[in-house]
């Protein structure tokens, strides 16, 4: 008689669940991959992917680089402490209060040695990722034409090593007190380390590891101290940044003896280990910790408050000026003419006409208060919008220099109404149409602005270009391009056509996008945008490209993530092309005895062009010229101050993606100027630092500030103005950027009495 045997599977790993588990795992990788594969596309069609596998490669190596040192020191520190361990016979001890825990600990033994370094390496993998930057300009850095004033290093230290080397010490050091941690807790539960009073005792084992850790450890503190003298450089101390006379007189030897003397406790803590004598360490550390008080707080307290404030303006007098020379090489200052201007109230038969250029160029239209007129004469379709401030620039017309106020004709989908449907939205209504272009200095009977470019289609007096805006600051989020219906176009145009026709349609036949031809590039996006229509619709073919990511300043903070980017992103016609100009720079807050200020504050003013998130900067170069197609989004940069050594860095990081100044076409030239946003921390850092005289500068008398702007009720700051003038000291006019100084006030007691203006030549191949 036969028997069968049955042999049913567990409850918890049913078909069901084991099917639904490989479904949501797939799933999870799914999505979690076609964020990569779709970036993979956007920066391959840009024609920029080593930027993309630079960062990726570059966190990567981070991330393993810390994984495996957290990893392996904490691993290596558990490991140790259960090899030698001490082998006790299972009996009760009633002193012993972790021998309840100790077999429970070595059944868990596994667990332990791979779980903990396991945690610790992925949370510490993770920090060290964020530190990229540091490493690629650690790595890369190049040096300066400069040395620092106290300790005459070279610039470059500060700005590319000092970062790295101290986020490297505290990286240590946060290992090696989880290693010591966590390998004095397996000691003492193993009964290694045992705390009874008198009877505390250690075994050898235990007294070596715990020794050479704590050495280690002070050795990392001993290098972090030494490093905290150079970031005296860069610390505020209220009146200018940079190290104070307290700082070099008592700050900065206090930081490097207590440096020798966590070196000097380090040995001891060595010696301790193998002979097994504690006194002389623990004697040590309690020297290093009074050391510290004294030393780092308290001499430093006595020094400022009984030395330096009664004679604060003699004794900081070399160290303000140090902030002073510092300051203006940082912020790109030394080339600055200050020319006494003599003003006559009283005016003199002829007087103008010396003045005859510039007064004739003088702006009567605010390219922040026209926005509307522009609406009302030129959107023609309420699905067109303009931007509620306008750009200004100069254009040859007629063998003449001509300001103007200019704006791109966006799409504005929000106009269609009820029309509005994904097909609409995405296949349909995909781009603007036209730049606009006004007099700067001429307005009709009725005050409204005069065109010298308008109507669809576009015709003016800048010529033939192409019109087409599929890429700019309003653009949609995403639109699917480039396929036609049955052979005839699909995108609207724009309203009117020849022939008495309703409606023009086009079809996108640049290179804008990532291409739709192939199931895992729409299933990536259908998951990106979460949107079904991209896989379902049969409006989607072969030839189809995604459009996204198209604002010009988001597209250039992509390619070129080191740049700080200037707010206001100007259009401008450019061989037969409509482009967007960016200003690009390099910022750093480690350039030694710099002033430090907030970008964000800097540049905020009432034109409300600004951004926020940008951090504290003490050096800014222009060093890059950015444009964006407005057509198909193609991205150059332009290596504009390659004299930059931050830029020269990121060269290196990134070769290949910057092109030299002499590719910049003559048309190009002509209509990039100085940055809005430079000038404007350039500005604040003038209203203190056009006095260069030390103790004028204490005394801060002939501070000046920028007057808030009077048409305005946000209480911010005039913007800087753009406008064709002739400035004294110069012979012909010049397209120049320019603001006006009062004295620094603050309340009632404010006083708008100009007491200077700065000008800034904004002409074509000025730097």
């Amino acid at each position: 008689m036969s028997q069968t045997t049955r042999v049913s599977a567990p409850k918890g790993f049913t078909p069901a669940r084991v099917a639904t588990l490989i479904v949501v795992a797939i799933g999870f990788a799914l999505v979690s991959s076609s964020g990569f594969y779709t970036d993979l596309l956007w920066f391959e069609q840009l024609g920029f992917s080593s930027v993309l596998f630079t960062q990726l490669w570059a966190k990567v190596a981070m991330f393993a680089i810390g994984a495996l040192t957290m990893g392996i020191v904490v691993g290596v520190a558990i490991w140790l402490a259960f090899k030698t361990r001490p082998i006790y016979a299972r009996t009760a001890d009633d002193r012993d209060p972790f021998g309840q825990y100790r077999e429970l600990l070595n059944q868990l033994r596994k667990v332990v040695l791979i779980g903990i370094p396991g945690i610790l390496a992925v949370l510490a993998g993770m920090a060290a990722a964020s530190r990229w930057e540091q490493a690629l300009l650690f790595v890369n850095g190049v040096p300066t034409p400069e040395d620092d004033a106290q300790f005459n290093l070279d610039v470059s230290f500060y700005l590319f090593q000092l970062p790295f080397l101290t986020s490297a010490v505290a990286f240590i050091s946060t290992a090696l007190f989880f290693a010591a941690i966590v390998s004095a807790l397996v000691h003492l539960v193993n009964g290694g380390i045992k705390f009874r009073g008198r009877d505390s005792s250690m075994t050898r084992a235990a007294r070596i590891q715990v020794g050479i850790t704590a050495a280690l450890f002070l050795v990392s503190q001993g290098a972090s101290l030494w490093l905290d003298q150079y970031s005296t450089l860069t610390s505020p101390s209220g009146l200018y940044t940079g190290a104070t006379f307290a700082d070099v007189n008592a700050t900065i030897p206090g930081l490097q003896i207590l440096a020798g003397i966590a070196a000097l406790v380090a040995v001891l803590f060595l010696v301790a280990a193998f002979v097994g004598r504690w006194k002389l360490p623990l004697i040590g550390t309690a020297l290093m910790i009074v050391s510290s008080l004294i030393l780092g707080s308290l001499y430093p307290w006595l020094v400022q408050n009984f030395q330096v404030v009664p004679n604060e303006r003699t004794l900081e007098a070399p160290f303000i000026q140090r902030n002073i020379e510092a300051t203006i090489k940082a912020y790109g200052l030394e080339n600055i003419e200050s020319i006494e201007y003599d003003a006559k109230t009283t005016a003199t038969q002829g007087a103008l006409r010396k003045d005859a250029e510039t007064t004739a160029n003088i702006r009567i239209i605010d390219p922040y208060l026209v926005s509307p007129s522009f609406r009302q004469l030129e959107q023609i379709k309420q699905y067109y919008g303009f931007a509620d401030h306008l750009d200004v620039s100069r254009y040859s017309i007629d063998g003449k220099t001509q300001d103007t106020v200019l704006a791109v004709r966006e799409l504005n989908q929000s106009g269609l109404g009820d029309s509005q449907s994904w097909y609409n939205n995405v296949v349909v209504y995909t781009h603007g149409y036209g730049l606009v272009a006004a007099y700067g200095n001429q307005g009709s009977v009725d005050g409204q602005p005069v065109f010298l470019q308008a109507s669809i289609p576009s015709e003016g007096a800048l010529g033939k270009f192409e019109p087409r805006i599929y890429f700019g600051e309003n653009s949609p989020p995403y639109s699917i391009v480039g396929a036609t219906d049955a052979g005839k176009p699909r995108e609207l145009d724009y309203p009117g056509g020849a022939d008495g026709a309703e409606q023009t349609y086009t079809t996108f036949e640049g290179n804008g996008g990532p291409k739709l031809n192939n199931l895992l590039a729409r299933v990536a996006y259908a998951l990106k945008f979460q949107s079904e229509q991209i896989l379902l619709s049969d409006a989607i073919t072969d030839s189809s490209q995604i459009l996204y990511d198209r604002n010009p300043i988001d597209r250039i903070a992509a390619v070129a993530p080191y740049l700080t980017l200037d707010s206001d992103t100007y259009p401008a016609v450019v061989d037969g092309r409509v482009v967007w100009i960016v200003d690009g720079y390099t910022t750093s807050n480690q350039y030694p005895y710099s002033r430090s200020e907030s970008f964000d504050d800097a540049i905020a003013d009432s034109s409300g062009e600004y951004t926020t998130g940008n951090p504290d900067i003490n050096y800014i170069r222009n060093s890059v010229k950015a444009t964006v197609d407005a057509y198909d989004g193609s991205v150059k940069l332009y290596a504009w101050d390659d004299k930059d050594p931050i830029l020269q860095t990121w060269q290196k990081v990134y070769p290949g993606t910057l092109r030299p100044v002499s590719e910049m076409s003559g048309a190009l030239m002509s209509q990039v100027r100085y940055p809005a946003d430079m000038f404007k921390v350039q500005r604040l850092i003038l209203g203190q630092y056009h006095v260069q005289d030390a103790g004028s500068f204490y005394s801060q008398q002939d501070a000046w500030m920028t007057p808030n702007d009077p048409v305005s009720d946000t209480k911010l700051e005039q913007p800087p103005y753009f406008l064709t003038m002739k400035v004294p000291g110069t012979k012909a006019p010049a397209y120049s950027v320019y603001s006006t100084f009062i004295p620094r006030s603050t309340g009632e007691s404010s006083r708008n009495v100009l007491t200077g203006y700065l000008v800034a030549n904004s002409d074509a191949g000025s730097k």
